[in-house]
Formats: C-alpha cells, sequence, structure tokens
C-alpha cells in the first residue's frame, strides 16, 4: 500500500532537521532557542520520537532559512493538518533565485492558524477558491473571497483563519535563494 507509517515519516524529518541543523552551524541549544522551541522537543523531534505541529515546523524552518517542503519532504501530495487547514503540496519548483511551493488548502468553518515568522524576503500568496478567508500579517489581516487574492511578505507572525466554509484555496509560499 501507499500507506507509509507516521514513525518513518517523523524519523526522516527528524534526520532532515537534524542534517540542517548542522549545515547551518547550530547547536541543539542554539536552533532551540532561534526558534523558541523547547530544547527537549527538539531533541526528541531530530529522533524521530516526536510528531512535530506545523506551527513548530515554521519556526524551524523560518530559523534554519529554508521552505517548510525542506523539512517535510518534497514529495508531491504531501500534506499537513494544522488548527483545522491542511495543506497539501502540489507543485515545488527551484530556480537558481527561489524555490516556489504551491500548496492546496482545505479548511473547516472556524479553523485557524497562527505561523510564525519566515525567513527574510520570503512572501505569500492566497487565491481564495470557495468560502472566505482572513489572513496576512498579525494586526493587519485582511478578508478575502472566492476569487480574491491575498499577498504580503511573511518575514512576521501572520494567520489565517477560515470565515466561511467550504473554503479552499491555492497558497504559493516564495522563498528566495540567498547566494
Amino acid at each position: 500500500s501507499d500507506h507509509v507509517p507516521e514513525a518513518s515519516i517523523n524519523s526522516a524529518l527528524g534526520q532532515r532537521v537534524r542534517e540542517l541543523r548542522l549545515s547551518r552551524g547550530f547547536t541543539l541549544s542554539g536552533l532551540a532557542a532561534a526558534a523558541r522551541v523547547g530544547k527537549g522537543s527538539l531533541s526528541e523531534l531530530e529522533a524521530g520520537a516526536r510528531n512535530p505541529t506545523l506551527a513548530t515546523l515554521y519556526a524551524l524552518a523560518g530559523s534554519l532559512e529554508v521552505p517548510i517542503s525542506a523539512l517535510v519532504g518534497e514529495q508531491i501530495g504531501t500534506s499537513i493538518t494544522a488548527g483545522g487547514l491542511t495543506h497539501h503540496l502540489v507543485d515545488l519548483q527551484r530556480s537558481e533565485h527561489a524555490i516556489r511551493e504551491t500548496f492546496r488548502i482545505v479548511g473547516e468553518a472556524g479553523a485557524r492558524r497562527h505561523s510564525p515568522a519566515h525567513g527574510p524576503g520570503v512572501s505569500e500568496h492566497i487565491v481564495v477558491t470557495r468560502g472566505r478567508m482572513l489572513a496576512g500579517p498579525v494586526g493587519a489581516e485582511r478578508e478575502a473571497g472566492a476569487g480574491e487574492v491575498l499577498s504580503w511578505v511573511s518575514d512576521g507572525e501572520h494567520s489565517y483563519r477560515v470565515v466561511e466554509a467550504p473554503f479552499e484555496a491555492i497558497l504559493v509560499i516564495l522563498t528566495p535563494i540567498t547566494p
């Protein structure tokens, strides 16, 4: 079957986090502090013994200055659920200047997610295809319905909230590659 056991997913994720941490010169304590996650939690995550939240993954990706797919895997079809919102990776493109991740988001009524800052220059673009959403930098969220687009630079905390369900959208995250 195509079902991958959660343990092997967590193990691969933990290994990727550890490799990226070491390649960026972070100690376990240093990355935990930068991403504002507990050192024990990070240690368990790297050992594959912990199922991380999406907020934790975004915090680690931001501190490591990599796109989220560098942690969760670049397998098209990979999906992550948090706060009632499910993100399905539908496309991943790399150029010499940027990485473009495209996700299909599906959410239930009242679904909400708070995201920590991503790396410098990372931008998000959401095209709402069904329902309504309130999203953007914390304190500057805007509402959008079907056919409307929300865009912002996600170098600060931002949030997403489904205002009207059923909700679907396409999210494109652009992560610049700094030479």
